[in-house]
């Protein structure tokens, strides 16, 4: 998902010269694209021995990590932002690994396929699983082994104590704030942890 529109996006997120984690960092190319545009630094985290690589090349500093592992090698707020781009729905401890992205950065900026929009609704009203430019696999070999919606997210963020800064939909390369839970094939949120929230 990391097109340059999207990276863009999130880049505006990003304060200047901010410490970022980013899980599930891929080949750095965001991670790459914050150290060059804002002036950021930190580390990313992937457990592909390809993307890891990548990273290396990139001069992205990386740390191999199976994050089904958990982040307790990381002190609370420990960066300023934390980024889950794509890499929520690929996790068996979703729920915790959000609480860890909360603790560990000041922010968390997390951006997931919405299974709600329009075109994959109309997919299960015909009967089938959507495969679509955002969700390209077949039921049967999908990387994916959560999905879920704008709308689920805040109820898990909810759930967890979380503080919602900001939410919105992406597609197409474009901001969409106006139902993003139907009109938006990404769904993306700026979060903290909040007063109440869970140890």
């Amino acid at each position: 998902m990391t097109d340059q529109a999207t990276m863009e996006t999130i880049a505006r997120l990003v304060p200047q010269g901010a410490r970022v984690l980013d899980l599930g960092c891929g080949d750095g190319a965001l991670l790459a694209h914050l150290q060059a545009t804002r002036g950021c630094t930190g580390y990313g985290i992937e457990i592909a021995d390809a993307n890891v690589l990548a990273c290396v090349r990139r001069g992205v500093d990386v740390i191999q990590l199976n994050l089904e592992a958990g982040l307790a090698m990381f002190d609370d707020a420990s960066f300023d932002v934390v980024l889950q781009i794509d890499t929520l729905q690929h996790l068996r401890n979703a729920e915790t690994m959000l609480r860890e992205t909360a603790r560990v950065g000041r922010t968390g900026i997390v951006a997931f396929p919405n299974f709600a929009h329009w075109p994959n609704r109309l997919s299960v009203l015909r009967g089938r699983m959507p495969v679509t430019r955002r969700l390209p696999y077949q039921w049967y070999d999908t990387p994916n082994i959560r999905v879920g919606t704008f709308k689920d997210f805040e109820a898990l963020a909810r759930k967890n104590g979380l503080q919602i800064l900001d939410a919105f939909g992406l597609q197409a390369g474009l901001e969409i704030r106006a139902l993003p839970n139907v009109r938006a094939s990404t769904a993306l949120f700026r979060f903290q942890r909040g007063n109440g929230a869970a140890a």
